[in-house]
């Protein structure tokens, strides 16, 4: 049976450069957004993002068109951020690994020369910054204690491990749409994604001057 090919994932120009913006749900892609750039949507947690980002990263470099940034953006939770507010990762960690009775560290995945937390280097002049926890779980209330990042989210992890895989730099843009108070329903992740679709489209624009300035070298 022939099946339709699959598209190549959008690339987007920004500051002179290929751009390739990735996102896990439809929800959090608003109007501001929508003026700006069309994402590649991996859907939602660990696995989804790992196997369909390298999946488009590996059909891109086949066609030549490998990227020259991945920028993982849209929503994650804080107890202690503000809420509404955009921060850009310093750091990723993986809350879902867990060897220690074995004797590894917790956050570090066994046999792999890689520490619990992994730096992200590249900073957007003008966007604050905190460090970042990745697991494929909802955080709310009492669990936050547990994490010693400031933010929380499903993706921002397995989009770094399959940049690596490419040596592609990533930067990673959350918006804080809960974690105040304990989660209910969806609506309490949906109520103030309209806030942050305006905000996080401010971040791009300043992603994209920063990359005029020479973010990225050249």
């Amino acid at each position: 049976m022939n099946q339709t090919p699959r598209s190549l994932a959008p690339l987007t120009e920004l500051g002179g450069r290929s751009v390739l913006f990735v996102m896990a749900a439809d929800a959090e892609y608003g109007p501001h957004l929508k003026a700006r750039f069309t994402p590649f949507m991996t859907g939602v947690g660990p696995v989804e993002a790992a196997v369909e980002l390298t999946a488009a990263l590996a059909e891109l470099e086949a066609c030549g068109r490998r990227p020259d940034l991945v920028v993982s953006l849209g929503s994650a939770g804080s107890r202690t951020l503000e809420q509404t507010e955009v921060y850009q990762a310093t750091s990723v960690a993986y809350r879902d690994m867990d060897a220690s009775p074995l004797g590894f560290e917790k956050g570090v995945t066994p046999f792999l020369d890689l520490p619990a937390i992994l730096p992200l280097p590249l900073r957007i002049p003008g966007i604050a910054e905190a460090t970042l926890s990745t697991g494929a779980n909802i955080v709310s209330g009492a669990a936050y204690a547990a994490i010693a990042a400031d933010m929380v989210d499903m993706e921002s992890y397995a989009c770094l491990r399959a940049c690596t895989r490419f040596d592609i730099p990533l930067v990673v843009l959350r918006g804080i749409s809960d974690g105040k108070a304990e989660l209910n329903h969806v609506d309490d992740w949906t109520e103030y994604l309209h806030v942050i679709d305006e905000k996080l489209a401010a971040a791009v624009d300043r992603l994209g001057e920063a990359i005029g300035e020479s973010l990225l070298p050249r």
